[in-house]
């Protein structure tokens, strides 16, 4: 009995891996990796906590939807906006992407492994949480709208989580990339 009236521009969720995966395929663009999701999220800033300084100031306005308050206590909403928001409703960044960080986690095209160093993925081909060994785990990144400085704070371009490749829920997306053709 559930539909989409008046969501039309927030962001599609319930989408496991497979799902974003193919619908990138079918309209011939890929999920970013994890750097180039990290590089757009960042907007031409360098070394900063976060993707519009070094500070997370509410006085300073919202920048993103996040959870406003005690998680998971009570959410105080003063983002006006206590689960999902529509797209584009907080500040671009200096590339004019809207929403990298809050609102919904994205997936990227990346096996999650601890770290960033080189992993033999020969061995451990589609990725390793020590928290779920033999999952199959890919990378999440840019926080949610559950997100709380309490709690998690993974609303920073440098943020990443594990994340079961099947899985969906309310607060996980997904965007796509156009990369360049090699000439």
């Amino acid at each position: 009995g559930s539909n989409i009236d008046g969501k039309e521009n927030y962001p599609a969720i319930h989408i496991a891996y497979e799902d974003a995966r193919a619908y990138a395929d079918w309209s011939g663009r890929t999920l970013p990796t994890e750097a180039q999701w990290e590089y757009a999220a960042r907007g031409g800033l360098q070394n900063k906590a976060f993707a519009w300084g070094d500070e997370y100031r509410e006085e300073d306005g919202w920048r993103a939807n996040t959870w406003q308050g005690t998680f998971p206590a009570f959410n105080e909403g003063g983002d006006g906006h206590l689960a999902t928001a529509p797209t584009g409703c907080f500040a671009a960044n200096e590339y004019g992407i809207h929403d990298m960080i809050g609102n919904v986690w994205e997936w990227v095209d990346d096996w999650y492994y601890p770290g960033h160093e080189d992993v033999d993925t020969s061995t451990i081909p589609t990725g390793y949480d020590p928290r779920q060994p033999g999952v199959a785990v890919k990378v999440i990144k840019g926080g949610s709208y559950l997100c709380a400085k309490n709690f998690c704070m993974r609303y920073r371009p440098s943020a990443r989580h594990a994340q079961e490749a099947n899985l969906s829920a309310a607060h996980i997306g997904f965007r796509t990339v156009k990369n360049k053709k090699e000439s």
